[in-house]
């Protein structure tokens, strides 16, 4: 019986500093929970001079990381250095070394996540990565453990801290996306290269393994429909609001069940929804994900989705639940996905052009008689309803902005119909197209 289980730490940086602090600040309270003493054995890091604000022995501290590899008492290796290689070299060497594994790494598991799930099956280990999706929100233990019994049916998340922020601060002071960006760069809430964030390419990593977990399906990164905020501007938050609607950017995904089998739908992108929807509310670098399953109804999970801290939270969480398994010799008792490895089923991801909803279009075009009717006649003849229509500002013979937003409609239909209204030479630039989720007005 062991008398204490001791873990290797790969990466020192923000969230690695984050468990060592939590490992020793909490240790009285983990050594309750779990029986016996967790040991930060070794801490690999190229750079293990610089002050982390955590005291560690000098004996604990390496630049390579191999020493945690070969070291036959270490149980549990943590790898947060991020990126593709080599921390996923890293992860399979130590699980080829009977070793377990927990990640933050959300693009390596977005992208390689199956072949690392495979990985720790045939080696016998178990593989944690609750701290890749929304810091230290429990969302997929929830999907996994707590939500087991239900069949899944959508899943809705505020994924992404800084595109939230950002999209927060837009609509609170009114300012444009390169002002507010340059803002929250300088607070520190958004990277000095932001595109992943920005691009709702961070976003599309996590709703990749959120995707895999609710329905049970390997899923193609590439398949994803992936848009960021980069073109919102003040104008279309401000219709938004008129509307009764607030844009966020989302993870979406539902599973779609029809006499031809089921499809998910898996995507990310700006979207309206109701001011009145819990949603709608959460700002700032806060994250929520919102959950409905067939027995339990809508839930909602939500709280700081970044830092070192929260999302140290749910390193250590993991390295707890895999130090009981070990204690009672049940690896594997949960799989990585939830779903036993012979019963997860490759389901399609609808394309993009197939869906239906609710949209918000913007035109800009020339102030001058028939304009809105030669509009909405290309609507109507691509099957596209008005529900509204907003128009003001009249400036005769210049530019200005017609709101229109549509009854229940067909993405590929939208598009066809913009192809067309976009040539038109009243129309003077592409029309701004924002999906909107909820029941048709």
């Amino acid at each position: 019986m062991k008398n204490h289980i001791a873990v290797g730490l790969i990466g020192f940086g923000t969230v690695g500093s984050g468990v060592a602090k939590i490992l020793a600040t909490n240790a009285g309270d983990i050594r309750r929970r779990l029986g016996i003493p967790l040991e930060l054995r070794k801490v690999a890091d190229l750079n293990i001079i610089s002050d982390r604000g955590v005291t560690l022995a000098p004996n604990i501290l390496t630049t390579d990381a191999r020493q945690i590899f070969d070291d036959p008492e270490i149980d549990v290796v943590i790898e947060l250095i991020g990126g593709d290689d080599p921390a996923k070299r890293f992860l399979l060497e130590a699980m080829a070394k009977g070793k377990h594994v927990v990640t933050a790494n959300k693009a390596l598991l977005a992208v390689h996540g199956e072949e690392l799930f495979q990985a720790a099956l045939r080696a016998g280990v178990d593989i944690g990565f609750e701290a890749s999706v929304c810091g230290g929100i429990p969302i997929l233990r929830s999907l996994t453990e707590g939500l087991a019994a239900n069949r899944l049916r959508s899943l809705y998340g505020i994924v992404n801290g800084t595109s939230n922020y950002i999209l927060t601060s837009m609509t609170n002071a009114g300012q444009p996306f390169a002002t507010v960006l340059a803002e929250a760069q300088k607070a520190g809430y958004a990277e000095a290269d932001p595109s992943f964030d920005v691009a709702g390419i961070d976003a599309a990593h996590k709703l990749a393994i959120l995707v895999n977990l609710a329905f049970g399906c390997p899923v193609n990164f590439k398949e994803l429909y992936v848009e960021g905020i980069t073109g919102i501007t003040p104008m279309d938050i401000q219709y938004a609001t008129e509307f009764g609607y607030t844009i966020k950017l989302l993870a979406i995904a539902k599973l779609q069940e029809s006499k031809d089998g089921k499809e998910v739908e898996a995507r990310v992108h700006p979207t309206m929804i109701a001011n009145d929807s819990p949603l709608a509310r959460v700002g700032g670098v806060y994250n929520a994900i919102q959950v409905t399953g067939d027995a339990v109804g809508d839930i909602m999970l939500y709280g700081r989705g970044a830092g070192s801290m929260p999302t140290a939270s749910a390193v250590v969480s993991d390295v707890i639940d895999i130090a009981r398994n070990i204690r009672k010799g049940a690896t594997g008792r949960v799989p990585p996905t939830g779903f036993q490895a012979d019963q997860r089923r490759p389901l399609p991801i609808r394309a993009i052009e197939n869906i239906t909803g609710l949209y918000y279009l913007r035109f800009m075009v020339l102030d001058r008689p028939g304009v809105l009717s030669q509009l909405s006649g290309v609507l109507g003849k691509h099957d596209i309803s008005i529900s509204s229509v907003l128009q003001r500002g009249r400036k005769d013979g210049q530019t200005v902005p017609v709101v229109v937003t549509t009854h229940m409609a067909v993405e590929r239909n939208i598009r066809a119909s913009l192809r067309e209204i976009d040539a038109l030479p009243a129309v003077s630039s592409p029309t701004t197209v924002i999906r909107i989720e909820g029941e048709d007005r």
